[in-house]
Formats: C-alpha cells, sequence, structure tokens
C-alpha cells in the first residue's frame, strides 16, 4: 500500500535520543540528555513515544499501539496532516462546511488551498459534490462527524462510500463520538488503509485543560506523524494525569447526564418565544436558530452565561450554539431565555 505523503518525507531523519537508541540494561545512572540531576518529579524529559499511554489507549480503544498517534491536542495531528501530505502552493485539500475552523487555519499556515463544500440545508452530508471537487493533487478530505457546529453525525455509509471512492486521505475527525448513537470509523481501519480517524479526551473524558488528542491511521501513517513531530510533544505530568483519569473518571455518568440533558433542552428550547429552530444533535452541544442572534448573545453575556454566535457562517444564520451544561446551568439557561421571549 502506497500513501500520499510529500516527496521529502521519505529522506527525513527523526530526531533521536540516547533513550532511543540504548537497547536496555540496568541504568540506574543518566547522564545523556543534560537534564538537572535533582529529582523534582518532572526533572527528566517525558517518554517521547508515550509507550505507557499508548498500551492503555490500546486497551480502551481497542485498537493496537502502532496505529495510535498521541498529540498536544487534536490541533497537532491536524497540523501534522498537512505538513506529512501537502506540498505548500502545489496540493489542496478539502473540506465541508460550516465545520471546525482549525482547518482552514492549518491550511492557511501550511499555504495549502481549501476547498469547501457546502453541506446541505439539513446539513446532509453532499458525497458526490465532495468527490465531485477533488482532482490529482487533492491529498486530504476532512469530514467532522458529529459536525462542529450542527451537531449532526453523519450515517457510516456515506463515510465509508467516502473511504472506497477518495483517493487521498479521508480524515475523519470524531471529537465529538462519545455523545452520537451512530457509532466510530475506528473498526475500519483494517479495510481502508487510508482512513486517518481523530478523536480527542476534551470532551467527554473531560480533559480539555490537559490537552490531549489522538490520531488512529495505519502503522505506516502513524509511523510518519511520530517521525515529523516535535519528540517530547507531550509533557510527562499530562501523560501520567491522563492515565490516571481514563482508570478513574465517570465519563459513562457524565455522558449519561449530558444525553439526558440535552434531551431536556431539545424539548424545553422550541416552547420559547425567541427560539425559533432548534437541529437534531448527536454532540454535547445544541444549534439553535433564534429570533435575533446578536441581541439575545449579548442579553446572556450580560446575564453572565456566554455561548458561541454563529449566526455569521453560512449556513448557520441567526443561530447560537449551545453546550450542554449542568442541570443547574441549563435551568439558568432557560430561565434567562424566558425573559427575552
Amino acid at each position: 500500500m502506497t500513501f500520499p505523503f510529500r516527496k521529502h518525507i521519505a529522506e527525513i531523519a527523526p530526531y533521536s535520543t540516547a533513550r532511543d537508541e540504548f537497547k536496555g540494561g540496568d541504568i540506574s545512572v543518566w547522564l545523556d540528555a543534560n537534564e538537572s540531576p535533582y529529582n523534582n518529579g518532572v526533572n527528566r524529559y517525558p517518554d517521547p513515544h508515550q509507550k505507557a499511554l499508548k498500551q492503555v489507549l490500546s486497551q480502551l480503544k481497542g485498537v493496537a499501539t502502532d496505529r495510535i498517534f498521541v498529540g498536544n491536542g487534536s490541533d497537532e495531528a491536524i497540523d501534522l496532516c498537512f505538513r506529512l501530505f501537502c506540498e505548500p502552493g502545489e496540493d489542496n485539500v478539502v473540506a465541508i462546511a460550516p465545520s471546525y475552523g482549525m482547518y482552514g487555519v492549518a491550511a492557511a499556515v501550511n499555504h495549502v488551498e481549501l476547498r469547501e463544500v457546502q453541506l446541505r440545508e439539513d446539513f446532509s452530508l453532499p458525497v458526490e459534490e465532495l468527490l465531485a471537487v477533488c482532482d490529482a493533487h487533492t491529498r486530504l478530505l476532512w469530514v467532522c462527524s458529529p459536525n462542529n457546529p450542527s451537531s449532526n453525525a453523519f450515517p457510516q455509509e456515506d463515510l465509508l462510500r467516502l473511504a472506497r471512492d477518495f483517493q487521498g486521505m479521508l480524515v475523519v475527525d470524531e471529537a465529538y463520538v462519545d455523545f452520537s448513537e451512530k457509532g466510530t470509523m475506528l473498526a475500519h481501519l483494517d479495510d481502508f488503509p487510508r482512513l486517518i480517524v481523530l478523536q480527542t479526551l476534551s470532551k467527554a473524558w473531560g480533559m480539555a485543560g490537559l490537552r490531549l488528542g489522538l490520531a488512529f491511521a495505519h502503522p505506516v501513517v502513524s509511523a510518519a506523524f511520530a517521525k515529523i513531530k516535535y519528540p517530547y510533544n507531550v509533557n510527562a505530568p499530562t501523560q501520567a494525569e491522563v492515565i490516571r483519569r481514563l482508570s478513574s473518571e465517570p465519563v459513562a455518568e457524565h455522558v449519561a447526564e449530558i444525553k439526558a440533558e440535552r434531551r431536556r433542552l431539545e424539548e424545553e428550547l422550541p416552547g420559547i418565544a425567541c427560539v425559533k429552530k432548534v437541529y437534531p444533535s448527536d454532540a454535547n452541544f445544541l444549534l439553535v436558530e433564534v429570533t435575533d442572534a446578536n441581541a439575545i448573545y449579548d442579553a446572556l453575556v450580560a446575564a453572565g452565561i456566554i455561548v458561541r454566535n454563529r449566526s455569521r457562517i453560512v449556513g448557520c444564520r441567526g443561530c447560537l450554539r449551545l453546550t450542554v451544561g449542568t442541570p443547574a446551568e441549563n435551568k439558568r439557561l432557560l430561565d434567562v431565555l424566558r425573559t427575552l421571549s
């Protein structure tokens, strides 16, 4: 299987440490990395390969360790996709719109053309249009599912069609997959070597402050990510804390409550006079069309509630994006919205 890597990637020699090179032995004196010898818990460099963390993630996700890339948030994996596959000023990528803004930012930073294909009016996936806009220089196809800000997950048959027919790398960003009933694309990694699945611990797992993102891919692609990343991209306290939290965080309980609160908001919001439409959600947020997005946003801020005003985005005119909070936070939101009716 060949992958559309940039021409020079094969010639790059990754940064290597002495600890990569030594093959075992009873080492008790570490004088190789010019670190401080005074043990304060963080005086040594972290494991650049995150071996212990990947073992835990492998068991959690059912994916072999050689298919896992661990990054400083999903944004690192997004940027590395551009650096791995796209020749600046020559190649292009395709993405749905509206969607996560970092695809466009990373494209601009890496001097790569971004071709956006608008979702249909009901936010369904325009599979044929996405494939039609691709050409011989299209290296990446970005699909966020569940999508941000539309909040809907796309049917797996649509994603599988793209995986079959697109000749570049299909990147499915599953940041909100824990809140969806439509499932993950992880089970299809063996079937489609050019599939990359992104996930994060920032949402359902409640670790946004730790900045831990995951990319799952063919071992050759995962190795290429590791080859060009900065050596110590995930610090030691983060690795240790994530391992601890993966075994102790009540994620199932939290996800269940968020889903229940999402249903509550879906039921109560339409009865409020300033709410025009609530779009179906597979995520931990709702896209809501209101009578005057700017005025209602300002009123919510004045009441101490911040939401995201998405009304200037094509396809989201008049819409606010509301994250599902705790029961108390959601009650406060509903109470304030009712006073604005």
